[in-house]
């Protein structure tokens, strides 16, 4: 794998925890501020956490398994 590749694993990794936690702070702030009212919301916001999260594992492990083989 070339260093162009392994650098656009690695910024896709930085991308994707940056919309991880910018979904985390978005769930803790429900939770934090407007639970119970906005219970409804929850598991919307949950799920959408929980899915940027996905993502950002399944890009980690790309980058470390290309990392690993360069």
């Amino acid at each position: 794998m070339s260093d162009e590749e392994l650098k656009a694993l690695e910024k896709d990794v930085k991308k994707t925890k940056r919309l991880a936690g910018e979904a985390a702070m978005e769930l803790h702030d429900l939770i934090e501020d407007r639970l119970p009212d906005a219970y409804l919301e929850l598991m919307a916001v949950a799920q959408k956490t929980f899915e940027a999260c996905q993502a950002w594992d399944e890009a980690n492990r790309k980058f470390q398994s290309a990392s690993t083989n360069a």
